[in-house]
């Protein structure tokens, strides 16, 4: 549909990467990289959407409706070039693409839940309390290495599990929270509405790095990091634009 409505050469390549998930925008990246490095002195254009309508549950099942009301449609564009005329007016510098799949293990490809619930749900209570959880794992400082952090808005729960887990502070869970609150869970998109609430808010500067961190399915990660080639202007679109003066939002469920 897309290269029919404009009009695409008939040599252009087309890959499917449905079934992706909320991943895919960081696995079309990965892709668009790969294809710039083979092609030198081009441009690459990366387009991540959530379409609902083809999920949409028309039935009475409470059970089923909840989808409905919590994905929401969403759109975004990134342009990718490996021109070197183009250095001067780029915004970032994509430094490292880590991509982790663990589909291959039965035990990550059954488990959704997280490790410390199927503990607790496989030992159960003892003498009226829970068993000890086991040894949890050496957890670095991520905000040594990282100014800003763009993480999947899939949830309010797994936001707050992601940032318990990960030790972020409010501050670096806030763009992932405000596009939960004012656009719902958009699927690949979310990761680009996050980036531009921190345009809007003009806290990106030189030298910056973004942490985009995305997964799907419970057995697949993708991370993308991007360092600041200058300071970040408010842009003259955003889709935060409208609103921008309104947030952070002190609480909201979701």
């Amino acid at each position: 549909m897309v290269i029919n409505h404009y009009k695409m050469r008939g040599n252009i390549l087309s890959y499917n990467l449905g079934g992706m998930g909320c991943s895919a925008g960081i696995i079309a990246v990965d892709l668009a990289r790969d294809m710039l490095q083979a092609n030198p002195n081009n441009y690459a254009v990366v387009v991540s959407t959530e379409m609902v309508g083809y999920n949409w549950y028309p039935g009475q099942d409470r059970s089923m409706i909840m989808p409905n009301c919590f994905f929401r449609m969403g759109c975004s564009a990134v342009l990718l070039s490996n021109r070197r005329l183009d250095y001067p007016r780029a915004k970032y510098r994509l430094e490292h693409i880590v991509r982790t799949h663990k589909g291959a293990d039965d035990r990550s490809f059954r488990a959704v839940l997280l490790w410390d619930l199927v503990w607790r749900h496989l030992f159960g209570k003892k003498n009226g309390s829970l068993p000890s959880l086991p040894p949890k794992p050496y957890i670095p400082d991520y905000k040594l290495a990282f100014e800003h952090f763009c993480v999947h808005a899939a949830s309010k729960i797994v936001l707050d599990e992601i940032q318990r887990n990960l030790g972020l502070s409010d501050k670096n869970i806030e763009a992932s929270r405000m596009a939960l609150h004012r656009f719902g869970n958009t699927s690949s998109s979310s990761i680009w509405y996050e980036l531009a609430y921190l345009e809007a808010k003009e806290r990106v500067k030189r030298g910056d790095r973004v942490w985009q961190l995305a997964f799907g399915s419970g057995f697949k990660c993708n991370s993308l990091v991007w360092k600041s080639m200058r300071r970040v202007k408010k842009p003259s679109r955003n889709p935060w634009l409208d609103c921008i003066d309104r947030y952070p939002v002190t609480s909201f469920t979701g």
